[in-house]
């Protein structure tokens, strides 16, 4: 039941299908679905998951690859006042339970390629449910019967829809309470900071479970009424082909995806001519990357996206008119949000000079869920403290210079592990690299490189190459040479993971 005022997640379907009901909204494999049908598919879903027995406020947990059952799951939450639990599909067994166990989710909605690894969680819940690909699935549910007029539910833009949780690259994750007043703000400063158009035809690779996937990218441009290809994982041939083929004009891609992208053999041989916009964030992407898809594909519009899960996650945008004179930036603050660049005393410092980035603004989370020392920890002062530690200029841009945790003090001199794999990205043999310091008795924290080559070439080769361009403080003591980096699949690599097995190589 919707109030006169109503302003949530769901109404954002039903907006755009009042406008466009018989434009197709979003296509999946060989399905597609038009806005009337994605929102009596909403509204189906939404009643089978209310005669489960659920209460307003319930968790429903959400494991699964990309899929239009995956978009249709949430979406149906939204409608019935329950909770989205969105999980990565990538977890171990230990860590799906600890979400499932910590956000107190009554049902688990799951891929059936997925329900083995479910079943070895341990975790018992009142009810599974598959999300496509068999019979009684939430898919085969939303897609015929009747439509529920009043799912007998009221739902308020101030109630929880959503627990979104941090990627954990440096503690457990933690559930940040996400509102519908806080997506739909967050929804609205997308659509202007990328300037979303109806026509742009985006394609949607990355995970859902992700808030960036789901709230800077898919559910804006259904808010703005656009056609949506989705993908289930994204595979770089497969991203490159259906590019050429279905004419994508808009792409959003992590960095982890878009340095393979950038020296795959097929980028030079694929028509991509009718891409227009391309769009990167979730983790900070190399200026030797950037620079080489330019090159290649010089009309593409870029638009760097910087924020975190607990601001719905989009804080700053630098537009394509923007790069090149700070390709470094981030961008200056979106439409609802604002920013300030602080010390350890919570002062504003100098222009120019470093702090943590802390923000006000109604895309933010209301806390973390069960967690009250980290919600006090964060939210201080009347403003939420990011741990990212910025620059930001006379004119508001912010360059990001790390997490405070990754700030690296060799010798008393505290140096970036941003700056140290910006110099390794520039040498020809590296496709992967990631930055840490290590405790060290003479240093304090010794420099120390992780790094995944194409070609062979030796640790020695890489140190002497980041002395060409680095001082002689910044440049690695140490150059592990490594198949992979740990990484989740938000593109972010966890260095804590790094962290952890050098001590634990270190203790055996």
């Amino acid at each position: 039941m919707a109030s006169t005022r109503s302003s949530t997640v769901a109404d954002v379907i039903t907006r755009t299908a009042t406008r466009h009901p018989d434009r197709v909204a979003l296509r999946f494999a060989e399905r597609s679905w038009t806005y009337a049908e994605l929102d009596r598919a909403a509204s189906r879903a939404a009643g089978a998951l209310l005669r489960l027995g659920l209460d307003k406020g319930d968790r429903v947990a959400t494991y699964g690859r990309n899929s239009d059952a995956y978009l249709i799951a949430f979406l149906a939450c939204a409608r019935a006042g329950l909770v989205h639990v969105p999980v990565n599909y990538a977890l171990t067994k230990g860590e799906l339970a600890y979400l499932l166990e910590q956000s107190g989710s009554r049902v688990v909605l799951v891929d059936p390629a997925l329900r083995g690894q479910l079943d070895e969680s341990g975790v018992t819940v009142d009810h599974v449910l598959a999300l496509r690909d068999t019979e009684g699935s939430v898919l085969e549910l939303a897609s015929s019967g009747d439509v529920p007029d009043d799912l007998d539910v009221e739902v308020d833009e101030t109630d929880l829809v959503q627990l979104l949780y941090t990627s954990g690259t440096t503690s457990k994750p933690k559930g940040a309470m996400m509102t519908h007043r806080a997506l739909v703000h967050e929804y609205l400063s997308t659509i202007v900071a990328l300037e979303c158009r109806e026509d742009d035809d985006p394609m949607h690779a990355m995970p859902l479970y992700h808030s960036a996937g789901m709230h800077v990218f898919l559910m804006p441009y259904l808010a703005v009424g656009a056609t949506s290809s989705l993908i289930e994982a994204p595979d770089i041939p497969a991203i490159l082909r259906l590019v050429e083929e279905e004419r994508i004009g808009a792409l959003f891609l992590a960095p982890t995806v878009w340095v393979p992208l950038s020296q795959h053999a097929e980028l030079a041989t694929r028509d991509l001519s009718s891409l227009r916009k391309a769009f990167y964030g979730a983790s900070i992407m190399p200026l030797p990357v950037l620079r080489r898809l330019q090159e290649r594909l010089p009309e593409l519009a870029f638009y760097n996206c910087f924020g975190q899960s607990e601001i719905g996650p989009l804080a700053t945008v630098l537009g394509p008119a923007e790069h090149e004179q700070r390709p470094e930036s981030c961008g200056r603050s979106v439409l609802f949000v604002e920013i300030r660049v602080v010390d350890g005393d919570g002062a504003d410092v100098p222009p120019g000079e470093l702090g943590e980035v802390v923000y006000r603004s109604p895309q933010l989370c209301t806390g973390y869920w069960d967690k009250p020392e980290e919600t006090q920890a964060a939210f201080r002062d009347g403003w939420f403290h990011s741990g990212d530690l910025v620059r930001m200029d006379a004119e508001g841009y912010i360059t990001v210079v790390d997490r405070i945790k990754d700030v690296i003090n060799t010798g008393g001199v505290l140096v970036a592990s941003r700056e140290v794999e910006d110099a390794l990205y520039t040498h020809p043999a590296v496709s992967e690299v990631a930055v840490i310091g290590t405790p060290d008795e003479r240093w304090i924290e010794a420099i120390t490189a992780f790094v995944v080559t194409s070609s062979d070439v030796t640790e020695a080769d890489l140190i002497a190459h980041a002395r060409t361009s680095l001082a002689g403080f910044k440049v690695p003591k140490h150059v592990h040479l490594v198949p992979e980096l740990p990484r989740n699949q938000s593109g972010k690599i966890l260095k804590r993971v790094l962290r952890d097995d050098l001590d634990a190589g270190t203790q055996d």
